[in-house]
């Protein structure tokens, strides 16, 4: 190997020990690799230091700044950004609980309830971002660890998994299935695979670790607390919400629509034709109009927007002049040179006055008596508005507020569109499914049809989209790009091949087992731009071998981050609502890697014949 192998394989090892250290962030850290190894390409060239200018019979040399970056306009990094786009307009129309909370209604132990958790979830990560599916999932979790009255560590960690395992199944199911695909195709020999072609492997993964999930969780599984819960604020928010006339609520007992055990907030008292019931019974039935009166946290309050029936009781939010879509939930703290102080918010006519709705007010630690509209304000009264969105930058200087600050993802909900949300995304998975439409442009339209359809907003899509995970993959594609130009990764090939006695059974083996080791020691989306061109070219060195097999065992092992927190972002995302530690996803998670690994040294050589 030329120095320039030597160099790239250092930046490489310095780059997985500083991931594995945490030193900064991943993005940071593969760009810092990224642009080291374009740095001395260039000062080596300009000072003829490089292999080429010694050695004119040269093949080997680090890449240029244009194919450095290119990895950055590469098809996958465009279709990955699209699909984060795309599911804005679910999350903010709260089409992934409608599509998911309906089984979660009455389970009759912990067991049928994770059931009825990771199978859905599993189903829709297939076809979905896992992200966004986990976040939108984190309060209904909540919420069924609350009626359970079971720990929510039982439910955090198989929640996670199961995104991560449906994932596996589809070419969309995950930003490494697409990336892998994408370099798949740019390969010599390599070929386009169909749709549902990685579900040979993450099917039978996925229902043997949704088996193991429910079995194993009883003994592997500890009881945690989260490290951060909802009661740790002090403020109690008054809020009144309104059962929608002919709604899914309607003619339901509070224990039934899931009102009684709300994380973070409880029900004081309902409203009903001029009658207060203040001793809210479990058995109550709910009537259409009724008027309920919660009492809890900011989080918990913004929480109940998800619930499908209920909506804001305020008839001023109604009379906001912004449409839904152009409206946001913002916190402002009452000054006393405030106008309306001393008033009530009817008497001093605040939405004619400032253009948003109070649906909420918060006095300290104590619950605020009377109906919102009767409410006097005072000085320090943290008010939850309904706002346009120019509100914020609007009041920020004013005098009448102390601070005003938006809540963050928070936008003002549109239950209205779900349907049309969901019909949408079916539409775009049926398109790419069918080979009627490529993936990247099924992704583009639904995008373009969720804006149309006002199910977000363009700049609620350009917030959606996670650019730390495109950064991570662009400059990880140029890394990868150095491994190959420069001989890296045939270099590595050989050691595996000599190491394996040149067996393509052992040699598959070794590549999915790397793969998984620096999936769980750095993330997914690295690992398999790292793993890929070695895994490529150790194939492609044996005589009569496939190299397809070992791109699909690069595809499967680096989604498949169980043992650690920071092999999959999702691990992450209830490592604190989950109250975990280490251990914990060492425990459960290890035997899971073990699982998904004998399945897929089973499936693969089956499905792809290895010669």
């Amino acid at each position: 190997m030329v120095w320039e192998s030597w160099f790239t394989i250092a930046i490489v090892c310095v780059l997985l020990y500083a991931l594995a250290r945490r030193w900064a962030s991943t993005d940071l850290l593969v760009l810092a690799s990224l642009a080291a190894l374009v740095t001395v390409g260039e000062l080596s060239t300009a000072f003829a230091l490089d292999s080429r200018s010694l050695n004119p019979e040269a093949t080997f040399y680090l890449p240029t700044v244009a194919q450095a970056i290119d990895g950055f306009g590469s098809r996958s990094v465009v279709t990955i950004a699209l699909l984060f786009a795309a599911v804005v307009g679910l999350e903010l129309t709260g089409g992934t609980e409608l599509a998911t909370s309906w089984l979660l209604r009455r389970p009759k132990s912990a067991v049928d309830a994770q059931l009825r958790l990771v199978a859905p979830v599993a189903a829709l990560s297939a076809f979905l971002n896992n992200t966004p599916i986990v976040a939108a999932m984190l309060p209904v979790v909540t919420d069924l660890a609350k009626k359970m009255q079971v720990s929510p560590s039982k439910f955090f960690l198989p929640l996670s998994y199961a995104a991560i395992l449906g994932g596996m199944c589809t070419l969309m199911g995950t930003s490494t299935n697409i990336m892998v695909y994408d370099m798949i195709q740019q390969s010599p020999g390599g070929r386009p695979l169909h749709f549902f072609e990685p579900a040979w492997v993450g099917l039978p993964a996925t229902l043997i670790g949704i088996l193991y999930m429910t079995v194993g969780s009883r003994w592997l599984m500890r009881d945690r607390k989260p490290a951060v819960s909802t009661s740790d604020d002090p403020r109690q928010y008054t809020v009144e919400m309104e059962v929608v006339p002919g709604g899914p609520l309607a003619g339901q007992s509070i224990e039934d629509a899931g009102l009684r055990h709300l994380p973070g907030l409880y029900l004081a008292e309902i409203e009903r034709g001029g009658e207060v019931f203040q001793a809210v019974r479990p058995t109550q039935k709910l009537q259409s109009g009724d008027i309920l009166i919660f009492v809890g946290m900011l989080e918990s309050v913004v929480d109940l927007q998800k619930i499908r029936g209920l909506e804001i009781a305020s008839e001023q939010a109604r009379k906001v002049a912004a449409p839904a879509w152009n409206r946001s939930l913002v916190e402002a703290v009452v000054s006393p040179r405030c106008p309306l102080v001393s008033k009530s918010i009817r008497e001093g006519g605040f939405r004619t006055h400032y253009g948003a709705a109070v649906i909420a007010v918060a006095r300290g630690d104590r619950r605020v008596p009377g109906k919102l509209g009767d409410v006097v304000l005072q000085p320090g009264d943290v008010l939850l508005l309904d706002a346009p969105a120019s509100f914020t930058q609007s009041r920020r200087d004013t005098r009448d507020f102390f601070l005003v600050s938006a809540v963050e993802n928070a936008s003002v909900r549109r239950p209205e569109r779900a349907w049309i949300a969901l019909g949408v995304i079916t539409l775009m998975v049926l398109a790419a499914a069918s080979g009627f439409l490529d993936l990247t442009t099924a992704a583009l339209c639904a995008v373009i049809a969720m804006i149309c359809s006002r199910c977000c907003t363009s700049t609620e899509a350009r917030r959606g989209i996670d650019w730390s995970v495109l950064v991570v993959i662009g400059a990880a594609l140029g890394i990868g790009k150095a491994m190959e130009t420069t001989g890296a990764a045939a270099g590595i090939a050989d050691t595996i091949l000599l190491l394996a006695g040149n067996n393509p059974m052992f040699v598959l083996a070794a590549v999915y087992l790397s793969t998984m080791i620096c999936t769980e020691l750095i993330t997914n989306n690295a690992a398999a731009a790292l793993m890929f061109p070695m895994a490529w070219s150790a194939a492609s060195s044996m005589p009569g071998v496939d190299p397809l097999p070992f791109a699909i065992a690069v595809m499967i092992a680096a989604s498949a981050g169980f043992a650690t927190p920071f092999g999959y972002q999702t691990n992450l995302m209830v490592y604190g609502p989950g109250g975990y530690r280490f251990t914990d996803y060492l425990r459960f998670g290890g035997p899971l890697d073990l699982i998904v690994f004998a399945v897929a040294m089973v499936m693969i050589p089956w499905v792809w014949p290895l010669q």
